[in-house]
């Protein structure tokens, strides 16, 4: 064995020991910790495991997509508190997304105007803690009047101090679920079958929209419209969608928020492209609109998905802040569970686990993502 050899081997066998005493010292660290805290819980008279979620917990929450009550066991008030966060991070994940193409695109419009409030409005949103957002936007929402002083934006949606009334398909919650389940299958679907990007974006939001007309005109209530509008009755609005003034605050404030961020990605990406590729559609004849759309933004996705799946993760987390205001979250539900009954160590693991599954999964789509929309060599 030649010299250079021997230093190779030695090299290697350095590195092997130290991986090897890596791994020990993990596994002591690790159980020092389990030791510590089943001597911890033994001392206490604490008793460890999952057998608690099968207990009914005793105590009510502010909203849930699905029907409850006090009895609800451990395990299915974990579950709406599931449901809830991802109903918010999706809602979230889309309006941060609209609203961030939009001002991204006036910070790099000719228009000095647009330009201007386009970014008074990223400096002022991005700069300010995301909690004292949510907090100062619920503290105006709640001293707003009651139904009868209520906002009207073209009487057919209200907002005040109970929260906002919007219309909506005129079918029970539990079939609104099932509907944005369905949604949500149809674009697993899509993504396996692997359309062109724009394609199966338009094929997503027509078989949803489809979907969810024919299933309101079979289910509705016989005699009702499709449509079901709020309407002022008393002291109260009857019909539409009541939407909690803790979700609708948590909403607004991380879409002014998350989009701030979103319009810098756009901004940053739409920079990016080649300034030939603008001049030679201008020498096609091809108006403003249409290098908008068909040179500017196709090019630009392949720079703005990367960090835009960073904030879409972002996004499923931040909607932990909804325990300042009173939403009923996951993060929420686990910080009550974890008082009523005592359970810290399982309840944190779950919610750990939990949220490590949502965030891989919304990487493994924004990899996908960015995988076909990268530039095929020839």
């Amino acid at each position: 064995m030649t010299a250079a050899e021997q230093l190779r081997a030695r090299a290697r066998y350095r590195r092997l020991g130290m991986q090897a005493a890596l791994v020990v010292v993990t596994l002591l660290a690790v159980w020092g910790a389990v030791s510590n805290a089943q001597y911890n819980l033994t001392r206490l008279n604490m008793t460890s495991g999952f057998g608690f979620l099968e207990r009914g917990t005793g105590w009510n929450y502010s909203f849930s997509l699905v029907e409850r009550s006090i009895n609800d066991s451990y395990a299915y008030t974990l579950f709406i508190g599931l449901l809830n966060t991802l109903f918010v991070g999706f809602i979230c994940i889309v309006t941060t997304t609209i609203f961030g193409f939009l001002i991204g695109t006036m910070r790099d419009v000719r228009h000095p105007a647009l330009r201007f409030a386009a970014s008074v409005y990223v400096q002022i949103f991005r700069n300010i803690p995301l909690i004292l957002q949510a907090i100062f936007l619920y503290a105006i929402l709640i001293h707003m009047g009651g139904p009868r002083q209520a906002v009207s934006l073209g009487d057919v949606a209200f907002l005040s101090g109970r929260g906002a009334m919007l219309p909506g398909l005129n079918v029970s919650p539990t079939v609104a679920v099932a509907l944005l389940l369905a949604s949500l299958a149809l674009g697993v679907a899509l993504i396996l079958a692997r359309p062109v990007f724009w394609r199966g974006l338009a094929l997503w939001a027509g078989g949803s929209l489809g979907l969810a007309l024919a299933v309101a005109l079979v289910l509705r209530p016989e005699g009702e419209s499709l449509l079901s509008l709020p309407q002022l009755q008393g002291l109260r609005f009857t019909g539409g969608i009541s939407v909690p003034i803790e979700l609708f605050a948590l909403i607004a404030a991380i879409t002014l928020y998350g989009s701030a961020y979103v319009a810098e990605i756009v901004r940053g990406g739409l920079a990016q492209v080649p300034r030939g590729l603008v001049e030679a559609g201008q020498a096609l004849g091809l108006s403003r609109a249409a290098i908008w759309s068909r040179i500017k933004v196709p090019m630009a996705l392949r720079s703005i998905i990367p960090p835009l799946g960073n904030q879409w993760i972002f996004m499923m987390k931040a909607t932990t802040i909804g325990i300042a205001i009173g939403f009923s979250d996951l993060f929420y539900i686990t910080v009550n569970a974890i008082s009523q009954s005592g359970q810290t160590l399982e309840l944190i693991a779950m919610l750990m686990l939990t949220f490590l599954a949502i965030n891989y999964s919304i990487a493994l789509f924004t990899n996908w993502l960015n995988a076909r929309l990268q530039l095929k060599e020839h």
